[in-house]
């Protein structure tokens, strides 16, 4: 066998073996709001798997978001990055960001019923244990999959990623119903000790199965590399912290496997 051959052999070998992740754009809807999402799925994995949604960041739904799924389908899931905002549509400065994602913050039905929405969606496609079905969020999205779980939503777990951790709708004995696990820096201003400190409380007076990992000298937005440019361009105390960003990902690899391994 010449080089060449070789070569292009090789080239073929990892295209199919890239090729076995697939992605794209879908739309469905919540109280006639159009809302545009991504999935993305590994189509050589045959039978019905756990799916996993995942929720951007105060940004809107992003390349980010996208990547996020992409990396969950190629762990064997379904991966749905889904649209808060409605439109699929993202801000571009802080000011944008604030006010798209305090509308929905500020509506508890409302991200209630766009988090269903998408749930439901992620439900029907054909691949999907309906009865399997996990949440990942980061920022703005690491809070709303805690609010979904405080309000009993039908999950076998939720991962937070420096999503925010207070409340004003507590967790209650009984009804959460989703394993939960939250990564914070402990050098994030948004997500103060205090913070931390209650969120801890609330879990341990609800009963709910929960872990709080803090990495310590770790700025808010740890696991975005686009962390450092925004931080720098808008002023804000944001920092990709590849370490931590790693090593979330890796105990959140265990999470899900171990919440899904009973079914």
């Amino acid at each position: 066998m010449n080089k060449f051959v070789f070569i292009v052999m090789l080239l073929f070998l990892s295209s199919g073996a890239q090729a076995m992740v697939q992605g794209k754009e879908v739309t469905y809807s919540s109280n006639g709001q159009t809302l545009k999402g991504y999935i993305a799925y590994d189509d050589e994995i045959k039978g019905k798997h756990p799916g996993v949604l995942v929720v951007h960041e105060w940004w809107g739904h992003n390349e980010y978001a996208r990547k996020r799924a992409r990396m969950l389908a190629e762990l064997g899931y379904t991966a749905l990055a889904l649209d808060m905002y409605g439109d699929g549509k993202q801000a571009h400065h802080p000011d944008e960001a604030g006010k798209f994602s305090g509308e929905v913050a500020k509506n508890l039905p409302l991200a209630k019923a766009r988090f269903e929405a998408a749930m439901k969606f992620l439900k029907q496609q054909r691949n999907v244990d309906a009865n399997n079905i996990a949440a990942l969020g980061y920022c703005f999205g690491g809070s709303v999959v805690l609010q979904m779980a405080r309000l009993g939503e039908d999950l076998k777990g939720v991962a937070s990623f420096h999503g925010g951790l207070a409340t004003q709708t507590l967790a209650q004995p009984g009804k959460v119903k989703a394993r939960i696990i939250s990564f914070t820096g402990t050098d994030d201003p948004m997500i103060p000790p205090e913070q931390v400190a209650a969120f801890k409380q609330e879990m341990e007076q609800a009963g709910v199965e929960y872990k709080v990992v803090t990495y310590p000298g770790v700025k808010h937005s740890f696991t975005n590399p686009a962390a450092d440019e925004n931080g720098r361009k808008f002023n804000l105390p944001l920092a990709y912290d590849a370490a931590a960003d790693a090593a979330s990902w890796e105990e959140t690899k265990r999470f899900l496997a171990d919440v899904f391994k009973s079914e």
